[in-house]
């Protein structure tokens, strides 16, 4: 079977409960069938001045399942065009958070950045949780890396050296 044929996998039900504020604007949607990302709009109507950094508000409340996440990631056209993205990217919802879905954005652009209400401001990917089981060690494994870090791969001239 060709991969363009195969099968999505199921949707994950996510409950979500639109504040106030929220009413009139559309639910987070995915753009194509193949997005992985849904585009979430902004309610609120905010001027990110160069280098300025702002919460926008979503106007939504969610309850994930547990074992997953919804990451928040910048939309690419918005960093590209206007230098304008999310700074803790990927912002985490965690699946027993219920206040509002905010969006933090910061503005990298020369100029103030407009955000209108019903601008789509982020990407949200839900996402499968793994949790670590932390084991403490005498001594770890070794590798060819080893210890190596911050550039030791290569690949920027200017990092070797």
């Amino acid at each position: 079977m060709p991969l363009s044929e195969k099968k999505p996998t199921p949707d994950v039900p996510v409950l979500v409960k639109r504040l106030p504020h929220g009413e009139g604007l559309d639910l987070p949607g995915y753009a194509t069938q193949g997005a992985a990302g849904m585009d979430v709009l902004a309610a609120e109507d905010v001027t990110l001045a160069p280098g300025a950094r702002h919460a926008v508000a979503s106007g939504l409340a969610v309850a994930i399942p547990p074992g997953y996440e919804i990451q928040v990631r910048p939309r690419s056209g918005l960093a590209l065009k206007h230098g304008i993205t999310v700074p803790n990217t990927p912002g985490t919802i965690d699946s027993d958070y219920r206040g509002e879905l905010k969006v933090i954005l910061i503005n990298h652009g020369h100029h103030p950045f407009e955000v209108r209400r019903g601008d789509r401001v982020a990407q949200l990917v839900l996402a499968p949780v793994t949790r670590a089981a932390w084991l403490p060690v005498e001594e770890l494994d070794e590798t060819a890396r080893g210890e190596g870090g911050f550039g030791s791969t290569g690949g920027v001239m200017a990092l070797e050296g």
